[in-house]
């Protein structure tokens, strides 16, 4: 598997599995209903910001995407952050920890003090686990801050790693 950035081109093959993603309603704090040239928007950032696509090498098939920016603007604008999709076809085969780990290199390269995720769902226990494998911790919860389409009002945990 191979991280590159994401083209403009990209956004027709990875469309399918963030509306997917994002319909399912038990991971982000999106809109379950947004539309695709909004979450374009939302998903495929300009430089300075970064999104990176992650490409199977055989096949040449995007099965997942990472967006990547600063967490905050002015006094926090030291501190990053980004956001993870892996096509739910190709989850558990190492996509999402290549992002995450590709992600925290930019960050560093970036000169980024930290890297800080704002909104982890706690019921997202595979995130919440990669997550504290590559070092970041929950520096706070939000009880009852997301509304899980299953599990009900859910919490949702604010993480860091420092850099």
């Amino acid at each position: 598997m191979t991280i590159r950035d994401a083209g403009p081109d990209d956004w027709a093959a990875i469309w399918p599995f963030f509306r997917q993603i994002t319909a399912a309603g038990d991971t982000f704090t999106y809109p379950v209903d947004l539309g695709r040239d909004e979450a374009r928007g939302w998903w495929l950032l300009p430089a300075p910001d970064r999104t990176v696509v992650a490409v199977e090498e055989a096949s040449g098939r995007i099965v997942g995407t990472a967006k990547m920016n600063r967490n905050q603007a002015g006094p926090g604008s030291h501190i990053a952050s980004a956001s993870y999709m892996v096509d739910p076809a190709h989850g558990g085969r190492g996509v999402g920890r290549t992002l995450v780990e590709d992600s925290i290199a930019w960050a560093r390269a970036a000169g980024y003090r930290g890297m800080q995720f704002n909104a982890v769902a706690a019921t997202n226990t595979h995130a919440v686990r990669l997550y504290e494998r590559l070092g970041f911790r929950v520096v706070g919860t939000v009880p009852g801050a997301f509304c899980h389409p299953v599990e009900g009002y859910a919490d949702l945990h604010v993480m860091f790693l420092a850099l």
